[in-house]
């Protein structure tokens, strides 16, 4: 995490005074360890943030390790899907990619060591009886009636577990530690289970394979981590993690928990996005609505604001849910500095010049950012025949409709004052033109004779506009908290209908012809739009990255 602002938590404390004590030599290594079972989101980018950010400043490394531990739901998709996410952040790993299946082979020694050491046994009780045994927060458990098998049976019975003498589910290997902790994690957790599945990278060599409480922290020490940290819903798990070290006498890292990243209107669970993506709910990871990184990408937002807005919400140990609006602050002030300007119509209405000639064409100026001027100027075509906005006209406004009228003047961008001089409808009544005169001495500014208007508006040639589909997103979910749900309720049902509206007549200046995947620019009124990789040469596809009122601002300002 990029510490520009100084920040101070309680983990680089922790870090400090390790260093300042020379414990693990001074070194600093952490590790950035997903899951290949799916797409990484918004939450996964702060835990990035924070293990490689750390590492940078205090001149450690980072290590990615994929805990590649449960085939039946791993997949090669994911692993390369992670590798492009974190890159796009804008980290690199350099030669220290790992993978839990790495260590197999080591795993599964230390395994034996424990069977050895007699703190480890073979259990056949079945997956329901072994919750029934566990016991409760309030009920101790009870001993499995395998649990005093002899060293020689365990050792025995795992090795044929291994050679895939045995089906699914029919036996485990537990460790032996205590049936009546108040901890459950520390009541027999299971080490091994067999599965007869194929793995995406051992292929069909094994058929048992270990759980993650037992393979995180094993593989933690052989790569020398120094400070393991992980989200706080592993703090219960950290006198399991440190026991099986300690049984072991391996190097040991230490564990150290930060509260995850909760976001209002969003969901943030692995299983419950791949729901959304299995039921077609959305369309793929990518969806521009999904919390995934590859879906924020694929709308428009930058790596440098998602660091930006990690640096900003911190570290702690309290739980919190951060409002929406401060990440899409950051992604505005980001897309502010960079993002060209251009116009575009979304929703077009027709409008005739009558005064201008028909066979003119002229190039009108335009400034690319006005945040920074390096960025130069544009030529933008005017001609008889431009859109505008449908919302930029009314026929019978309100008092304080500032926008285009019967017999009212607005200024165009960059163009000229334009004065509504009448209206064209079909047999429905619908207006599908209005009619309008300019006045040739207002080019590119104000009126000489002083007379002043309340409104500018965007606008684009008729002749000269390029085709495009615009796609308007919007929250995911309609409920700020989209999991707090009333008994025999699901979070799906709290699903917004109206969080994609896609325009498909929409009209852009002509520079966008140009414009490629990934590119984000600034729809002057409208706000930040990415080109997405839908777009053809023949039609162009944008969607909506975030509106230009920043909502984070009010908030502030009012102090709530």
């Amino acid at each position: 995490m990029n510490n520009k602002a100084g920040k101070s938590d309680f983990i680089r404390e922790i870090i400090k005074k390790d260093i300042k004590e020379r414990k693990n030599e001074g070194r600093v290594l952490t590790r950035f360890p997903p899951e290949p079972n799916g797409y990484l989101h918004i939450g996964h980018a702060k835990s990035i943030c924070i293990n490689f950010g750390l590492a940078e400043e205090f001149n450690g490394k980072c290590n990615i390790r994929f805990d590649d531990t449960n085939p039946t739901k791993e997949e090669a998709e994911y692993v390369e899907s992670i590798k492009r996410d974190i890159r796009w952040l804008g980290f690199n790993w350099g030669n220290r990619e790992y993978y839990a299946s790495d260590y197999f082979e080591k795993l599964y020694d230390y395994a034996v060591d424990l069977i050895k050491k007699e703190v480890a046994y073979v259990c056949e009780l079945s997956a329901e009886k072994i919750r029934q045994y566990r016991g409760t927060l309030k009920k101790p458990g009870k001993n499995s009636p395998y649990r005093d098998r002899s060293v020689a049976e365990n050792l025995n019975l795992f090795k044929e577990m291994r050679k895939g003498k045995y089906s699914n589910g029919s036996k485990v290997l537990r460790a032996k530690i205590d049936m009546s902790s108040p901890n459950l994690n520390m009541r027999d957790p299971v080490i091994y289970r067999i599965l007869h599945s194929s793995h995406h990278r051992t292929g069909d060599k094994w058929c048992i394979y270990p759980t993650y409480d037992w393979a995180h922290g094993q593989s933690d020490s052989i790569e020398g981590i120094t400070h393991s940290i992980c989200t706080l819903e592993f703090e219960d798990h950290r006198p399991l993690y440190n026991w099986f070290i300690e049984q072991l006498g391996i190097h040991h890292p230490r564990q150290i928990e930060f509260a995850r990243l909760n976001l209002t209107y969003t969901v943030l669970s692995k299983r419950k996005l791949l729901e959304l993506v299995n039921n077609r709910f959305v369309n793929g990871w990518d969806d521009p609505r999904m919390p995934t990184i590859s879906g924020i990408r694929r709308r428009g937002y930058t790596p440098e604001a998602i660091r930006n807005f990690c640096n900003e919400i911190g570290i702690s140990k309290a739980e919190s849910t951060v409002d929406i609006a401060l990440l899409e602050h950051f992604v505005r002030e980001d897309l502010n500095r960079r993002a060209p300007r251009v116009m575009g119509v979304i929703n077009p209405l027709k409008v005739i010049i009558d005064n201008y000639p028909a066979d003119k064409t002229e190039e009108l100026t335009a400034v690319n950012n006005p945040e920074d001027l390096s960025a130069g100027t544009r030529k933008i075509p005017f001609s008889k025949a431009i859109y505008i906005e449908k919302d930029d006209f009314m026929e019978n406004p309100p008092k304080k409709f500032y926008r285009l009228a019967p017999g009212r003047e607005v200024r165009l961008r960059y163009a000229y004052f334009l004065k509504c001089t009448g209206i064209s409808k079909d047999k429905d009544g619908n207006i599908i033109e209005l009619h309008c005169t300019y006045d040739p001495s207002t080019k590119g500014g104000d009126a000489p004779d002083g007379r002043k208007v309340k409104a500018t508006l965007h606008w684009v040639s008729v002749q000269h506009s390029i085709p495009a589909e615009v796609r308007l997103y919007d929250h995911l979910f309609k409920n700020e908290n989209p999991l707090e749900l009333e008994e025999g309720h699901d979070f799906k049902e709290n699903i917004n209908p109206d969080s994609l509206n896609i325009l498909r007549d929409c009209r852009l200046e002509p520079s966008l012809a140009v414009a490629k995947p990934g590119e984000t620019y600034q729809f002057e009124r409208l706000g930040y739009f990415c080109v997405d990789p839908d777009s053809t040469e023949e039609i162009k596809v944008f969607n909506r990255t975030v509106t230009l009122k920043d909502r984070w601002l009010k908030i502030k300002k009012s102090g709530i």
